[in-house]
């Protein structure tokens, strides 16, 4: 008879709340804001000026992303929708889209934590071209598959998205962290940083402890202790000796490393929004998966659900 536990089930505390958000994020004029700048105010540069400012571009886009169309329906797409909110905007067309794509710079809102912030990290390959599974399955693999790789940091407490930088497959997990930490503003209190035993080298666990954050990296089955010459390779080299002493299960415990499963769950829901990009240059990828990003984040800021474990 086995030992293992039960794992607990979960009950939703916040059920009407959270079922009212679910219900919002199926509104289109969650979108449209009357305030927003639409055109914008003249640069005051030389040449001619732009028609349609990011927000603009940012919003077109993300009708495209969601309903998966091609850039002309997305064009008559925010046309009715326009006309059925009763505003009297021009919608830019297909090649303004296109071409305004590959430089936007994508907003991604988010509301921030209450404390210190505590960031979960993890990447996933998400395919750029090729054919589909069943094709694959049936055929083969075809000679051509390109896949992007999403390396994301999301706070705990809020789940949304804080950082975000998309490589391409050959690019390795433990490389990004530094670059998803320079992504929170420095005055940004940051307590723990949590993510996979892909993590645990020296360029990890340093730029961990020169944010002041606590790191929350499971070391390796054959790792051997650092020369402690810096923080990261203090603290690492205690959590070594923590985890040969408990034994790796009871330390994943005792650090909270299973919150490390919500960032798994946010890629899920990258996934839902596609299985695949649409774009096929690696700016226009770059552009759509951060507009993916902020889609989440604007759901999530709805509403999440407030679980606690029963039985």
């Amino acid at each position: 008879m086995s030992s293992r536990p039960k794992p607990p089930s979960y009950k939703t505390r916040n059920w009407p709340d959270y079922n009212a958000a679910l219900k919002k994020r199926g509104s289109l004029t969650l979108w449209f804001d009357p305030d927003m700048v639409w055109t914008p105010p003249p640069s005051g540069k030389r040449g001619r000026q732009q028609s349609y400012s990011d927000a603009a571009i940012q919003v077109c886009l993300t009708m495209k992303s969601l309903f998966g169309m091609a850039l002309r329906q997305t064009t008559g797409f925010v046309e009715s929708l326009l006309q059925l909110i009763g505003l009297d905007w021009s919608v830019p067309d297909f090649s303004t889209l296109c071409r305004r794509q590959k430089a936007l710079a994508v907003n991604i809102p988010y509301r921030g934590s209450t404390g210190p912030l505590h960031l979960l990290i993890d990447s996933t390959g998400i395919k750029a071209e090729g054919e589909g599974e069943w094709h694959a399955r049936k055929h083969g693999g075809p000679k051509r598959r390109l896949w992007r790789k999403i390396h994301l940091g999301i706070d705990e407490e809020t789940l949304e998205v804080r950082a975000v930088e998309i490589t391409g497959s050959h690019v390795g997990d433990a490389p990004m962290l530094p670059e998803l930490l320079d992504q929170i503003p420095g005055n940004q209190d940051i307590g723990s940083v949590t993510a996979d035993g892909a993590y645990d080298t020296r360029k990890c666990h340093d730029a961990v402890a020169d944010r002041g954050a606590h790191a929350v990296i499971p070391p390796r089955k054959n790792a051997k202790p650092w020369k402690p010459g810096t923080a990261g390779a203090i603290a690492r080299n205690e959590a070594l000796r923590a985890s040969k002493y408990l034994g790796r299960s009871l330390w994943r415990h005792w650090s909270g490393y299973h919150r490390r499963s919500r960032v798994e769950t946010k890629m899920h829901c990258v996934k839902l929004l596609g299985q695949s990009l649409m774009a096929r240059d690696f700016d226009r990828q770059v552009a759509e998966l951060q507009i993916r990003i902020a889609v989440l984040n604007g759901f999530t800021a709805l509403g999440i659900p407030v679980t606690e474990a029963v039985g």
